[in-house]
């Protein structure tokens, strides 16, 4: 990863069973940005993923763990999968997963599109379980693993 520091960073998702792969998507959002912006999907937008926690305890789960360590963020509800990334031209750089590297791609077309600067994408890798398969909100909502990638028995 580079050394290199950006004013506004965004990053975004459905935050669902706060897990060790948010923690990593996180970690790198604030290790690059003066400022994170944090979007996360509204219940209704996250119910295509099935038994979603709602939105504020998701909302509220981030300001639990975040305001113990952090002070440079805010965090802000998702209808959409582009959020204020499209219109808001102070955003310099996007942090994702594997999965949604599409999207992030996606918001940089519609921002040339729109005569904005692209976004610095930095697409994180996923955290993988003991049995090497990544961690997921879905695979620990189904009681398959832990927040922390450990089997449940």
């Amino acid at each position: 990863m580079c050394g290199k520091r950006y004013n506004k960073v965004a990053v975004g998702g459905t935050f669902d069973r706060f897990h060790h792969g948010h923690i990593k998507l996180l970690g790198t959002a604030f290790k690059i940005g003066e400022e994170v912006v944090i979007g996360v999907t509204s219940t209704e937008f996250a119910q295509i993923k099935g038994n979603v926690e709602p939105c504020s305890i998701r909302m509220s789960n981030l300001n639990e763990f975040l305001n113990k360590c952090k002070d440079n963020f805010s965090i802000f509800k998702l209808d959409d999968p582009f959020g204020s990334t499209i219109s808001d031209d102070d955003f310099d750089a996007i942090v994702v997963s594997e999965e949604t590297e599409p999207t992030a791609i996606k918001i940089n077309e519609i921002r040339r599109k729109r005569n904005m600067n692209p976004l610095e994408i930095f697409v994180i890798s996923y955290v993988v379980a003991d049995d090497g398969i990544p961690i997921s909100s879905t695979r620990i909502r189904k009681g398959e693993i832990d927040i922390r990638g450990r089997m449940i028995k």
